[in-house]
């Protein structure tokens, strides 16, 4: 998996930049903790620091061929093939790697090249001249660029390009509207200077600057096919892609909720390889999430080793924990105990297995929310997950100054934000109103909401050194389910009713009709009341970094969990990160 990072200056001879390129470089040591490495020219500079997954000793990094030297993150699924045909064409490998396929494969088609790829990843190529950035077309790996006079820095975090003296730790007012909006917008990053290269992108540095390029979207068109043709062909390309990200030279597992999407993939993985399946337990929390319950129904029936994994509410609230979320995921977030869970999760599976397949954008795939299936949410003008989940988010109104509530204008961002997603996409003539809204809402589901769930699991899984792979991402499995029609999707009245079908003959019965159960949180009082006490705390403060743009007296008002984290994360954010506000 790894993390990169790098630098190109076409004024200074970077040779000379050894020690910034270094420290740049291991802040990615978490993310690739079994080997690290530099290159440096005149006017390049690439780290890397890698998690081993294929080729364990051939696959070192920065790898380079005669003038061109490559850093790359993530995995390339038919890196197999490709080098089948490359060796047609007369390259010869000396690894056994994905890598080097990567490298060669640049060095045969140039900027074609990435149309061949099938994966998750992100990677940086100098060629002697100018610098390629790539990022994966649904954009399950991150890369962050900051421009510079003469040139440009990236990393797979912003942690790596602020290692760099260039790089401002600056947040002004589009930086805060994005940190308190609950609409991402792909391409920002929160500090200013500094961008996300947005899915399905490349971006060219050359002398002359910055040249953005789309390689790849999502186009509105026909379904061909009938409902059993449907369900035949996805159950094809969902066994492919399982047979594919099976690959790996270290133990590998599948994340197991017991819920319909992990399920499938587990049960599917299980009929080519004798599959370990982990799933989490929170031990002193009391309700009625039974994940572990189904999650071991469903090993037992498809023949996978299982075990859960414990931990407890005390886990998740000790301040190394929160400390070390909010340290991998460099900015502050409004679910700190779904994150400190996941955290801990991927801390504990890293001890027991390298790689894991997870059930991450089968809801978006295949319409799995409830807002999909409620009409004030689909057609509210706005996110359909903003609208129906608002009330969990309100009382930033109540904690924030209300000028600066107005400068923000966060209602009016979240509808300008909502507005250019959908006219990204293009329309079909004649098509039925709600079939169109309904491709609409899966689009922004798969680019926008699916992004959140990306960065998260990225964040907490590369924290641990733990590789998560994704296969319900895989493009040509979301190019066919993105056009298939809503009435297709929703075929028996209920949700994901699709990949009901592709798992009828794989999964019991029992968690074939299970309805869908939102990830686990906290739901001991106490920790409201803790977050409550440290938000009186710092509004009484006054010399706390947010003290400036917080109202002068504790809000007795509705204060929702979100936005009590989200408020103190920000404090301990500004602080940590030595992050200067100019709004």
């Amino acid at each position: 998996m790894c993390g990169i990072t790098g630098w190109v200056d076409f004024g200074r001879d970077l040779t000379r930049e050894r020690d910034t390129v270094e420290a740049m470089t291991d802040t990615m040591a978490k993310r690739g903790p079994d080997a690290g490495g530099i290159w440096l020219s005149a006017h390049a500079a690439l780290g890397h620091r890698r998690l081993s997954i294929i080729d364990l000793d051939g696959g070192r990094q920065p790898m380079t061929a005669g003038t061109t030297a490559l850093t790359y993150s993530g995995e390339v699924y038919n890196f197999r093939e490709l080098r089948t045909e490359l060796t047609a064409r007369g390259h010869r490998f000396d690894t056994r790697s994905d890598t080097e396929v990567v490298l060669r494969a640049y060095l045969e088609w140039g900027d074609a090249f990435v149309d061949r790829l099938n994966g998750m990843y992100a990677f940086a190529i100098w060629d002697g001249a100018e610098l390629l950035l790539v990022r994966d077309r649904m954009g399950v790996k991150p890369l962050f660029y900051y421009p510079t006079p003469d040139g440009v820095l990236f990393g797979s975090e912003p942690k790596a390009i602020l290692a760099n003296p260039l790089a401002e730790r600056v947040l002004d007012t589009d930086g805060l509207r994005d940190l308190l909006s609950v609409a991402k917008n792909p391409g920002h990053a929160v500090f200013r200077g500094m961008r996300e290269l947005p899915p399905g992108h490349t971006l060219r540095v050359r002398r002359d600057g910055l040249d953005l390029r789309k390689y790849w979207s999502l186009q509105a068109g026909e379904h061909p096919d009938g409902l059993a043709t449907t369900v035949a062909r996805v159950r094809e390309l969902l066994e492919d892609t399982v047979t594919r990200q099976l690959v790996a030279d270290v133990p590998l597992c599948t994340l197991l909720s017991g819920g319909l999407d992990s399920s499938t993939l587990t049960a599917l993985a299980a009929g080519t390889s004798d599959v370990r399946s982990y799933s989490v337990k929170v031990t002193d929390q009391p309700g009625d999430n039974l994940d572990h319950v189904h999650a071991r129904l469903v090993a037992d029936h498809v023949g996978a080793r299982y075990e859960e994994i414990l931990h407890t509410t005390v886990d998740l609230l000790a301040p190394t924990v929160k400390a070390a979320v909010l340290t991998a995921y460099d900015l502050p977030i409004a679910k700190g105990d779904e994150h400190a869970s996941l955290h801990e999760l991927f801390r504990l599976v890293r001890e027991r297995s390298t790689v894991a397949l997870s059930g991450e954008c089968g809801d978006e795939v295949f319409g799995g929310y409830r807002w999909y299936r409620k009409p004030d949410a689909v057609w509210s003008g706005t996110f359909p997950w903003v609208h129906s989940g608002r009330s969990r988010h309100e009382g930033l109104d109540l904690l924030f100054a209300p000028d600066l509530m107005t400068k923000l204008g966060l209602r009016e961002y979240e509808r300008d934000s909502h507005d250019s997603a959908v006219a990204e996409l293009s329309t079909v003539a004649g098509e039925d109103p709600l079939e169109a809204r309904m491709r609409e809402v899966t689009y922004l589901g798969l680019t926008r909401h699916a992004q959140v769930l990306f960065d998260r699991k990225d964040r907490m899984s590369m924290a641990a050194g733990l590789e998560v792979r994704v296969p319900f991402t895989d493009h040509r499995l979301v190019e066919y389910t993105f056009n298939v029609p809503w009435s297709m999707k929703n075929f028996d009245g209920r949700e994901k009713s699709l990949l009901r079908a592709v798992g009828k003959d794989l999964l019991p019965a029992e968690v074939l009709s299970r309805a869908k159960t939102p990830y686990p949180s906290i739901e001991d009082d106490s920790y409201d009341r803790i977050l409550r006490d440290r938000l009186r705390k710092l509004i009484g403060a006054k010399d706390e970094p947010l003290s400036p743009l917080l109202t002068d007296e504790f809000p007795e008002g509705r204060l929702t969990r979100p936005a009590l984290e989200t408020t103190l994360q920000l404090n301990d954010w500004l602080k940590a990160y030595r992050v200067r506000l100019v709004l």
